[in-house]
């Protein structure tokens, strides 16, 4: 009988673009610019996150993005800014890709009344209807077909947009997921379904949770496109989304890529890490994305040493500017307790 690599190659579903085709792809300066700016500022932010949690100025969960900014960066580039966006709880870096005011996201962290779900989410419940941010989601795998459904939601309404749906290694356990690939190639929704793989389900590791070790190749099942990206590369993230989003807005429904990436930090701050090692660690660092955008600029003259410089200066001052809006915000009122349960304001659910 044929693996299920052997019968990938036999349906003719190659696995990933040729390198050869991905290094012909000219990139822009404008894109490597952004590049560049939006992952520094996602690795300060979260770096400073980390720094307050230690100081105890931040609170409860707290997951951070260091390592996987990549996956972000390159895929806003690669589709519209009337899209859709929605993933789990480590949830800082996107919305500050799809332009969110880190003041505001600084704020939740801080469970402040200006944050961005006005103190009430936290880490984990980021939030920003402005940037079409559809919000992180506490239940792993919620928000698949919750992804699955606003897609539904644009194809009814023919906007000809889509819903990129950011999901984790461990979610692809979930049942949820299976429903909503069954539903999404069958109605041919317009989603970009994505599995940021860093390796592990909190601490452990995919190879101690499934037979299938290559997630991509899940989608065969409901003959979904799908295909490994390399994510610590922003150049193939950008262009593995860029042509699922032409097959779904080309009407051809649904892709799963398998976002290949990593996480410099633990699952959460209280995570010791015990389960991997310094060195592992270290070996994806060799190929940090910001560091291959960097090297990329100034190969190509895009930038010098000073501009960048002066960027990162900028950065830092942002970052700065965000802790002190947080710590100077105030504490929601305990009336607000009460608000935002029911979209209907009036709506009677406290009885005398």
């Amino acid at each position: 009988m044929a693996s299920v690599k052997e019968k990938s190659k036999q349906n003719g579903k190659a696995p990933a673009a040729p390198a050869a085709v991905a290094e012909k792809i000219q990139h822009p300066k404008e894109r490597y610019m952004y590049w560049y700016e939006s992952m520094q500022l996602q690795r300060k932010f979260e770096e400073k996150a980390g720094q307050l949690y230690g100081q105890q100025k931040i609170r409860g969960f707290c997951h951070l993005y260091i390592g996987q900014e990549a996956c972000s960066s390159g895929s806003y580039t690669a589709l519209t800014k009337d899209d859709k966006w929605i993933t789990a709880y480590r949830d800082h870096g996107i919305p500050i890709a799809l332009g969110s005011d880190p003041k505001a996201i600084m704020a939740e962290l801080f469970a402040k009344q200006t944050g961005s779900s006005k103190g009430k989410g936290g880490s984990m419940h980021i939030f920003d209807k402005s940037v079409n941010f559809i919000g992180g989601h506490g239940i792993v795998g919620a928000q698949i077909p919750m992804g699955a459904g606003i897609a539904f939601t644009e194809k009814y309404n023919k906007t000809n947009n889509l819903c990129i749906t950011f999901m984790g290694d461990g979610a692809v356990r979930q049942g949820a997921l299976h429903e909503a690939f069954n539903m999404a190639m069958l109605w041919k929704l317009p989603v970009i379904f994505v599995v940021e793989n860093n390796g592990y389900a909190m601490g452990t590791s995919v190879e101690r949770t499934s037979n299938v070790t290559d997630l991509y190749t899940l989608a065969e099942a409901y003959d979904m496109p799908s295909e490994p990206v390399d994510a610590m590369s922003v150049e193939a993230v950008h262009e593995a989304v860029s042509r699922a989003a032409e097959r779904a807005r080309a009407g051809e429904g649904p892709t799963f890529l398998e976002f290949r990436t990593y996480r410099y930090r633990g699952h959460s701050m209280s995570d010791p890490q015990k389960y991997r090692s310094k060195e592992e660690v270290e070996k994806y660092k060799m190929r940090d994305p910001i560091e291959q955008v960097k090297a990329t600029i100034l190969e190509k003259g895009f930038a010098t040493e000073d501009d960048l410089n002066a960027i990162d200066q900028k950065i830092k001052g942002i970052v700065d500017e965000s802790v002190k809006f947080a710590e100077e915000s105030p504490y929601p009122a305990p009336e607000e307790a009460f608000k935002d349960v029911y979209m209907q304001a009036d709506y009677p659910f406290l009885m005398e």
